[in-house]
């Protein structure tokens, strides 16, 4: 069972990536920092789902910001 969920997730994150070929840099950054913010925030909080969307926001503004 956890091999097909890995599969699925592959499959999923290829098809995102793809998504991302016609964005700009800054919108680039702006997903990548959501996704690593959303991570660390889920990390750091338990797994709480405020803890998730606090960190993505945060991570958003931040890799908006870095992205400039």
């Amino acid at each position: 069972m956890k091999r097909i969920q890995g599969c699925i997730a592959a499959a999923v994150a290829a098809l995102a990536l793809g998504a991302c070929s016609s964005m700009t840099h800054q919108e680039k950054s702006t997903v990548a920092g959501a996704a690593i913010g959303g991570v660390a925030g889920s990390a750091l909080t338990g797994g709480s789902t405020t803890g998730t969307v606090g960190g993505a926001v945060v991570g958003g503004v931040v890799g908006h910001e870095v992205g400039r």
